[in-house]
């Protein structure tokens, strides 16, 4: 059987590389990690070889290839997780699911002020107002998803919907964000990116961002 690749950005910088990355190296799949940086001749070339949007991540399994990083997730889920990559429960299930959803396609405040950068000082950023609304959504919507008992943590677990999920594996850079720009968190908030943060997987991730010698211009971060 082939090992399946993962073509992902910088460690440093591509969120949405980690949140394909996450629940592979989490749930303990086999798999050839690729990294191309960004901004260089070598990502341009290798991803116009692949003929689809030039953004990361990809994964490659044999005949099969899939792109952006939700899609990644529910093929892992499908294709090696035995559906352990979401909640048990129905309706944790759906909201999982929107939570993934919303934070696929909104927050654009929170992401041009608060770019992904694991080497950031953790000294407190201030930002727009656009970025505020988006920091105080993502406040509420985590401690939402650790509030509500029978659905939300139904198991008792310490991750957004009790067990870990692909909900966590996208809200990730999150916590990575909250931490290295010193956003001010409280209760269900700070407990839950202290999961984060000492999951070995992401602190396997951070550690590599942070050790990576390349320096990407902000314009670029925009766009993988």
């Amino acid at each position: 059987m082939t090992t399946p690749t993962l073509v992902i950005g910088n460690k440093c910088y591509s969120s949405w590389s980690l949140r394909g990355w996450l629940p592979l190296r989490h749930f303990g799949v086999a798999f050839t990690e690729r990294r191309l940086p960004l901004g260089t001749e070598e990502f341009d070339r290798e991803m116009a070889q692949l003929g689809l949007n030039r953004r990361v991540p990809v994964l490659i399994d044999g005949e099969h290839t899939v792109w952006d990083s939700l899609a990644i997730c529910e093929y892992a889920n499908e294709r090696w997780l035995d559906g352990r990559g979401w909640p048990v429960d129905r309706g944790a299930r759906a909201r999982a699911r929107s939570v993934c959803a919303e934070m696929h396609s909104g927050f654009a405040g929170l992401r041009r002020a608060l770019p992904m950068d694991c080497r950031a000082s953790g000294a407190p950023t201030p930002v727009d107002e656009a970025a505020r609304a988006d920091v105080a959504r993502m406040r509420a919507l985590i401690a939402d998803c650790r509030s509500r008992p029978g659905v939300h943590g139904a198991d008792g677990g310490p991750w957004l919907f009790g067990a870990f999920s692909i909900a966590d594996c996208h809200l990730a850079p999150i916590a990575v964000r909250f931490t290295v720009y010193g956003v001010p968190l409280e209760g269900a908030v700070a407990e839950w990116v202290g999961t984060m943060w000492a999951l070995p997987a992401l602190a396997e991730w951070v550690a590599a961002g942070r050790a990576e010698a390349e320096r990407v211009p902000p314009d670029i971060l925009a766009v993988p």
